[in-house]
C-alpha cells in the first residue's frame, strides 16, 4: 500500500501533479497543516497592557480592548521580519519579544467613558464578510430592580446595555441600539446570535426576542420583535378586543409565544395514534404540567436559517443559576420556532434519544458556520468527524447513565455564535490533543506544567509540535491555579497564548513556525 511523503517539498510537488478526488481538494489542501506547524515559542513578549479577544474569520484583524474596558484595539498583523547574521541563523534579534513586530495598531476607538458603563471583553460578533464588528457594552447589573411591567420577577436587570456596529478597515461607529433595565447575556456571545444579516437578542428580563437587520450601510433595522406578540398587528388585535376587562382579578393573558408553545404541546397529543385511554393518560399528564409549561422561561436562542429559531425553555431557577453552576443536568426544553408562520415546530425534552441522534447527524446544521471563508465549514463536530463520533460513542457505552450522556451532549444547544476557531490546527483528521486543556471553543483552559501536544491522526506515535502556555523554566509556585486561553489565527501557523493567574503578571507567549 502506498504511503504519503511526510516531506514538506514531496507534498507540494504531489499536490500540483495529482489532482484531489472531487469535493475533496480543501480537505488535501489543510493536510499540508501536518509539516507547518506553530512549534517555535517565543516566551513572556512584551505586549501592551490589554484584553485579548480573537482574530476575525478571514485573519485580517486582531481584536482586543483596553484594560480600563473603554476602548477597541483593531491591530493588523504584520508578523516578524529580519535578516539573521550569518553566524546565528537560528536565533531571533531582540525586537522578536516585543509585540509591535508582530501586529501593527489600525485603531483605538473610545466607545464608553466614565466607570459606570464597561465594554464586555468576552463579546464580539463579525458580520459574514468581516467588514463590520459588534461590540456590546453595560452598565452594572441591580441585583435587586424595582418591579416593571411584562418583567420575570427576580431577575437581574442593568440600567443600559449598548450594541456598537463598527466599520473594522476604518474603525468608525456606524449604529448603535441601546436596551435599557434589561438583561441580556453577552458573556461569550451566549445572548446574542447573528445570521447571514439578521442578529437575534434574546431580553432575559422581558422574555422577548429582538430581531434586528445589519444593513450593508452600517446600521441596525428593527424586524420584529417576538414574546408577547407574534405578528405585527397582535398588539392592535388585542388592544381591539378589550381583553383587559372580561380577566378576573389576579389573571393574566399568556404571552403569544408560550400560547403558541402550549397549543402545540395539546395538538401533539391529539394527534398521537393511541387508543383512547392512552390519550387519555397523556392528556391528564399535561394538565398535572401545565403550571410547569407556563412558568417556563426562555434561557438561548439561536438562527436554524433565516426562517427558524431553536429556543432553549427552562425553569426559572435554573436561568439564574447558569452563571454560577453546571446546568447541564437540569431539565430543561427545546423548541423549534417558525418566524413565518408563527408556529412551533418541534418540542423536546434535554433527555429525548430522537434529539440527540438529530445532533449527531446534523451538528453542523445547529452550528450554523459561516459559509465564507470556506474554511469555517470544516471545523471538527460530530457530524463531519469520525473521532468526535467515536468519542460519543464511547461515552454512551461507557456511562452508567445514558441519560446524562444525552443532557450533556445537548447543553451545547443553542450554540454561541462564532465561539470555535477554524484553524486547522483542531481539525480531528489531522491531530489529536487532550480536549481538557486546550480545544478549538472559545473558553479559558486550566493551565498544566507540562506543555500541550498535539499527535498526528495518520501517524499516532509521531508528536507533531507542543504548546507551552507558560514561562519557558516553567512557574515557580505549583500551587498557584493557572488558567489560559488561545488565540490561533485562522489560517497561518500562528497562535498566542495567554497565561493568567491571581494576582500574577500576565504571561503572553507566541508560537509560530520557525
Amino acid at each position: 500500500m502506498w504511503k504519503q511523503s511526510e516531506n514538506i517539498v514531496h507534498r507540494l510537488f504531489s499536490r500540483q501533479i495529482n489532482r484531489a478526488p472531487p469535493n475533496t481538494h480543501i480537505n488535501k489542501t489543510r493536510q499540508l497543516y501536518e509539516n507547518i506547524v506553530p512549534s517555535f515559542t517565543v516566551y513572556d513578549v512584551e505586549c501592551p497592557e490589554q484584553l485579548w479577544r480573537c482574530f476575525t474569520n478571514d485573519g485580517q484583524y486582531l481584536i482586543c480592548f483596553s484594560r480600563n474596558l473603554h476602548d477597541v484595539l483593531i491591530y493588523r498583523p504584520c508578523w516578524l521580519s529580519y535578516c539573521p547574521a550569518p553566524d546565528s541563523v537560528d536565533e531571533l534579534p531582540i525586537k522578536a519579544k516585543k509585540f509591535e513586530s508582530y501586529f501593527t495598531l489600525l485603531h483605538q476607538i473610545p466607545l464608553v467613558s466614565g466607570q459606570t458603563e464597561l465594554l464586555c471583553k468576552d463579546f464580539f460578533l463579525a458580520t459574514e464578510n468581516n467588514v463590520y464588528g459588534i461590540f456590546a457594552a453595560s452598565t452594572i447589573q441591580d441585583t435587586n430592580p424595582a418591579a416593571a411591567t411584562g418583567a420575570v420577577p427576580t431577575v437581574p436587570s442593568v440600567e443600559k446595555t449598548t450594541f456598537f456596529l463598527v466599520r473594522l478597515a476604518d474603525g468608525v461607529v456606524t449604529d448603535q441600539r441601546v436596551f435599557h433595565d434589561d438583561y441580556i447575556h453577552l458573556a461569550h456571545n451566549a445572548g446574542v446570535f447573528l445570521h447571514d444579516d439578521l442578529l437575534a437578542v434574546l431580553s432575559v428580563r422581558f422574555q422577548c426576542i429582538h430581531i434586528l437587520q445589519v444593513r450593508d450601510g452600517g446600521l441596525f433595522l428593527d424586524v420584529r420583535t417576538i414574546g408577547n406578540f407574534c405578528c405585527e398587528d397582535d398588539e392592535l388585535l388585542l388592544n381591539s378586543q378589550s381583553q383587559e376587562e372580561v380577566l378576573t382579578e389576579g389573571s393574566q393573558i399568556l404571552g403569544g409565544l408560550k400560547q403558541r408553545l402550549l397549543s402545540f404541546i395539546m395538538q401533539g397529543i391529539q394527534d398521537e395514534n393511541v387508543s383512547p385511554g392512552v390519550r387519555a393518560r397523556l392528556l391528564q399528564r399535561f394538565y398535572y404540567h401545565f403550571q410547569h409549561y407556563v412558568d417556563l422561561v426562555m434561557w438561548k436562542v439561536q438562527f436554524l436559517d433565516r426562517h427558524h429559531l431553536l429556543i432553549k425553555f427552562g425553569s426559572l431557577e435554573g436561568l439564574l443559576q447558569q452563571r454560577n453552576t453546571d446546568t447541564s443536568q437540569q431539565t430543561s426544553f427545546l423548541a423549534v420556532y417558525n418566524l413565518e408562520t408563527t408556529k412551533m415546530l418541534a418540542f423536546y425534552q434535554n433527555s429525548a434519544e430522537e434529539m440527540l441522534q438529530l445532533v449527531e447527524h446534523y451538528y453542523d446544521y445547529f452550528r450554523m458556520a459561516l459559509p465564507i471563508p470556506t474554511y469555517m465549514n470544516f471545523i471538527s463536530s460530530y457530524g463531519n468527524n469520525i473521532f468526535s463520533q467515536e468519542q460519543l460513542r464511547k461515552q454512551k457505552t461507557t456511562s452508567c447513565v445514558c441519560m446524562q450522556v444525552i443532557r450533556r451532549t445537548l447543553s451545547v444547544l443553542p450554540f454561541n455564535c462564532q465561539s470555535q476557531s477554524p484553524s486547522a490546527y483542531f481539525d480531528q483528521y489531522l491531530f489529536h490533543y487532550d480536549e481538557k486543556f486546550i480545544s478549538a471553543i472559545d473558553r479559558h483552559k486550566p493551565c498544566m506544567e507540562h506543555p500541550i501536544k498535539f499527535i498526528s491522526r495518520r501517524r499516532p506515535n509521531t508528536l507533531k509540535f507542543k504548546i507551552n502556555p507558560g514561562l519557558e523554566l516553567g512557574a515557580n509556585d505549583g500551587q498557584i491555579r493557572r488558567v489560559a486561553s488561545f488565540l490561533f489565527h485562522p489560517v497561518f501557523p500562528f497562535a498566542i497564548s495567554v497565561q493568567q493567574s491571581f494576582l500574577q503578571a500576565t504571561v503572553v507567549n507566541f508560537h509560530f513556525r520557525h
